[in-house]
């Protein structure tokens, strides 16, 4: 039987700034807008963070009952580690999802109804990632898929929300939000490269190879320090965005010097850290700029 801990350590703590970045981040380009409303960003937050968590749960279900974690080097997985039955992952994926589904129909309902649409394919994609016969996580469109939910749908639907148009500040803030979120997952995916090509797991990391995923993994966080620099153009105060510089510095460290393993555990951590230290200050630097 797990524990609270270990049921809050499947849940996987440290993805959660890929929920919170996009919703600060859209937030931020919002206000920038002037049409910050905070109770729809409590909103959008909420079904970010239940999407993530149901994300994370429906992955250790799909992935545990098909013995891809049985030989696994990276966090706990509760199914794989046979502390916690299928069933019972599976609920919690369910609920998880269920809570989603709920904040994001009310957010929809006060704010633009085609919005429920919306939401219905976020969730179809959440669980069909690693579930369903033909789980595209297994097929190498983990990282787009992220970059899409996550980075697109995720920031410029909480600045659409809130103001009721997106702009190019928000598109911008968009895709380095979701450069930077999909990093996440090609580190995890280059620290589970001899594992899941054991057990049939083509992500896009297993495709590329080890050199490459390497360097699609410090292009991605190029590519957010240059957006960095083309939102200066909307106000100089975007350039507080660039103190994440030495988080990603710190991040993109064992990934430069070629470490594998749990040795790449950390860059997740650091990598999302990154993610909500930039979306912060960014966010900030459009609110009050």
């Amino acid at each position: 039987m797990a524990s609270i801990a270990q049921w809050v350590e499947g849940a996987r703590p440290r993805t959660l700034p890929n929920a919170v970045a996009p919703v600060v981040a859209g937030t931020g380009a919002a206000a920038w807008l002037d049409a910050f409303v905070w109770w729809k960003a409590l909103l959008a937050l909420a079904v970010s963070l239940a999407l993530i968590v149901g994300v994370n749960y429906a992955n250790d279900y799909s992935d545990g009952i098909r013995g891809t974690d049985d030989d696994r080097a990276g966090p706990l997985r509760l199914v794989g580690s046979k502390l916690a039955s299928p069933r019972a992952v599976l609920s919690a994926a369910v609920v998880s999802l269920a809570v989603g589904a709920v904040a994001g129909l009310a957010l929809a309902v006060v704010s633009a109804p085609w919005l429920i649409a919306v939401g219905v394919v976020c969730i179809a994609g959440a669980w069909l990632y690693t579930g369903g016969s033909r789980p595209y996580g297994y097929a190498g469109f983990g990282e787009v898929a992220v970059f899409v939910f996550f980075g697109l749908v995720a920031v410029l639907g909480t600045q659409y929300t809130q103001a009721l148009r997106v702009d190019w500040v928000g598109l911008a803030l968009a895709v380095a939000t979701g450069a930077l979120s999909s990093a996440v997952l090609v580190a995890n995916n280059l620290r589970d490269i001899p594992t899941d090509r054991v057990a049939g797991k083509v992500t896009l990391a297993v495709r590329l190879g080890d050199a490459h995923t390497r360097i699609l993994y410090q292009s991605m966080l190029a590519v957010a320090g240059v957006l960095t620099l083309v939102l200066m153009l909307a106000t100089p105060w975007c350039a507080v965005g660039l103190i994440a510089a030495p988080l990603a510095l710190r991040a993109a460290g064992p990934v430069r010097r070629g470490l594998g393993g749990r040795e790449l555990i950390p860059v997740l951590r650091d990598t999302g850290l990154t993610m909500l230290v930039w979306s912060i200050a960014v966010a900030v630097a459009l609110a009050f700029g």
